[in-house]
């Protein structure tokens, strides 16, 4: 397995950007699907965006789509979150989550590490 720590989170505008970062530390990081999560006070969560393994094929939840971007760096054990064009409705506590060799549409199901997460949250 490896152990995630997010990074980047904070107080935003509504409108401006943020970008999260995730590093992951263990072994195999390539091989790990990458994927980003949410939970907003009184709501379950959400899966918000996730990259794949092999082709590093992206995914994205309806409610991101267009605003958000999930990246990663495999030389740096990293995956990023760009997300721009922030809405109050985006203000939650955002966790990566990693998948061995899964795909990005099913990291939801059984991802295999979870970071701590980080606070966003977006003033309007």
């Amino acid at each position: 397995q490896v152990q995630l720590v997010e990074s980047g989170g904070g107080l935003a505008q509504a409108g401006g950007s943020l970008q999260l970062s995730c590093v992951a530390s263990g072994r195999n990081f390539n091989w790990y699907t990458m994927g980003w999560f949410r939970r907003a006070p009184g709501n379950e969560r959400e899966f918000v965006a996730a990259v794949g393994w092999s082709s590093g094929g992206t995914y994205y939840a309806d409610s991101v789509k267009g605003r958000f971007i999930i990246s990663r760096d495999n030389t740096k054990n990293t995956v990023y979150l760009q997300m721009n064009s922030l809405k109050s409705e985006d203000t939650a506590v955002y966790s990566c989550a990693a998948a061995y060799m899964s795909t990005p549409q099913t990291i939801s199901t059984a991802p295999d590490s979870w970071g701590q997460g980080t606070q966003v949250t977006v003033s309007s």
